[in-house]
């Protein structure tokens, strides 16, 4: 049985920033919950080179296959997050 203490903490753990790995490079997130829109702008600023229209994918990571996330989309993630932005017009 979960406690209130342990409520809080987990509350507590998802409000703070967290490292997530976008088109192979670090990128810092304010927290846990966050939108596909939030993990674009973030890793823009951040110096990666995408654009707010490409296309967001988490990539597949234990027994969860890879997932398109929508802009509006709100997801958790953990430092084991991978994603991949594509231009979704890219024909190579």
């Amino acid at each position: 049985m979960e406690t209130d203490t342990q409520t809080t903490q987990d509350a507590a753990e998802h409000r703070e920033p967290v490292t997530v790995t976008v088109n192979t490079k670090p990128v810092r997130l304010p927290s846990h919950r966050v939108t596909g829109l939030e993990i674009k702008k973030a890793a823009i600023d951040q110096g990666v080179e995408i654009e707010l229209d490409f296309q967001l994918v988490e990539e597949a990571h234990d027994d969860h296959p890879a997932r398109k996330i929508a802009d509006d989309k709100t997801i958790t993630v953990t430092k084991h997050s991978e994603f991949s932005a594509n231009d979704v017009d890219d024909d190579s």
